[in-house]
């Protein structure tokens, strides 16, 4: 989960971005207007500049430079809330690129300076015929159908182990809740934007104590965490939550299915799914109290590595060298995290407070080898 999470609304707005900063310009170059070549949006930390407000459907690729002094996000949103596309991350002073297949109707876009609340919003338009939108091709059809499949069999695979876990809690019995802690979350960190992309859901089940907004209530996998292992106690506050963490979830696999995907969607969500491990994983801030950290960076790695499979039919036809430098990246960061791992068949990993400074600097830097050539794989699957 990010390090900064958004309350419900909140949530709702944030995970619904095309990964694109957004804007208040009101005149827009004729190059942008026609879609002939990326629209720009400017981050700071009081504004949100686009150059257009009204752009066609298809392949859109938005080109992101904070100005601004503070680490922000960029989304754009559906009409519902639900995100279309998203950037985390971009520090001051940086540029980077999104690419991301929209549709016509009314969107938001949202840039968020210090990576909370509910950003600076602007509406947009995307214009034309939804016939119009880019045509796929059979291959990333069948792509985005894999991948569907994937995230429902992860979520249909969390239950029962979620619901061991609730059990386990719900019983008093510590140790065994420990035990089934981690396990419980993969099926979740492989598969996270798409979660996260129904915006009212990741709040109630992955929230970190320091991503609670003003006024909301603690809930979910982290919560329980700090009971198990800092508190060292199970009350009937925390069997109570246990109980709403399988609701909450069983909300999430029947939902799961309706999700928008989309060859760049998929992309994108690869990319941040490095981006969780580089912001919360590598850090060690995600499982603070477990020290469970290196589990749910494999498992993002395993997210992110699908969606790449999936699509690298295309994309090694469209930018060969990217698939080839991908596939290098990949390879190392597995090799690394083996390194940490019982055996390559377990999800056995050393607990990360024993994991030192240099060790954690190596892993941090296998992830940014990664996630640069990543943040290229959507548009060239967009070619």
């Amino acid at each position: 989960m990010r390090p900064a999470r958004l309350s419900v609304v909140t949530a709702v707005a944030t995970l619904a971005a095309l990964t694109a900063v957004t804007g208040c310009a009101e005149k827009a170059d004729s190059k942008d207007k026609a879609n002939g070549g990326p629209i720009r949006v400017t981050a700071k930390d009081d504004a949100c500049e686009v150059s257009t407000k009204e752009f066609k459907a298809g392949h859109v690729e938005l080109a992101i430079e904070n100005k601004g002094s503070k680490v922000t996000e960029v989304y754009l949103f559906f009409p519902d809330g639900r995100i279309v596309a998203e950037r985390e991350n971009i520090g001051p002073g940086l540029k980077q690129k999104l690419t991301a297949e929209v549709k016509p109707g009314e969107y938001e876009i949202a840039c968020k300076p210090g990576m909370k609340g509910d950003g600076i919003r602007q509406k947009v338009t995307v214009t034309g015929d939804s016939k119009a939108v880019a045509k796929r091709s059979p291959e990333l059809d069948a792509a985005v159908a894999a991948y569907r499949t994937y995230v429902q069999q992860q979520a249909d695979e969390t239950m029962p182990k979620a619901t061991a876990f609730a059990a386990a809690v719900e019983k008093g019995d510590i140790e065994a809740a420990k035990k089934l802690y981690a396990d419980s979350r993969l099926g979740w960190e492989r598969t996270e934007p798409v979660a996260e992309s129904f915006g009212d859901i990741d709040p109630k089940v992955d929230v970190r104590e320091d991503g609670l907004e003003q006024g909301q209530k603690w809930t979910g996998w982290h919560r329980l965490e700090k009971a198990l292992w800092q508190d060292k106690k199970i009350g009937a506050e925390e069997k109570a939550l246990a109980e709403q963490l399988v609701t909450d979830l069983t909300d999430w696999q029947k939902r799961v299915g309706t999700a928008e995907i989309t060859p760049t969607s998929m992309a994108n969500g690869a990319k941040e799914l490095l981006d969780e491990v580089a912001t919360g994983k590598v850090t060690g801030e995600e499982e603070a109290y477990s020290h469970t950290d290196l589990i749910d960076f494999k498992g993002n790695v395993e997210g992110a590595q699908k969606a790449y499979e999936l699509l690298k039919p295309v994309a090694s036809k469209n930018d060969p060298a990217l698939t080839k430098e991908l596939d290098t990246q990949f390879a190392a960061l597995n090799t690394l995290l083996d390194k940490y791992r019982k055996d390559k068949t377990s999800y056995e990993f050393t607990s990360y407070e024993k994991v030192g400074k240099d060790q954690r600097k190596e892993l941090s830097d296998a992830v940014n080898a990664l996630a640069e050539p990543l943040s290229k794989l959507a548009a060239a699957v967009a070619k």
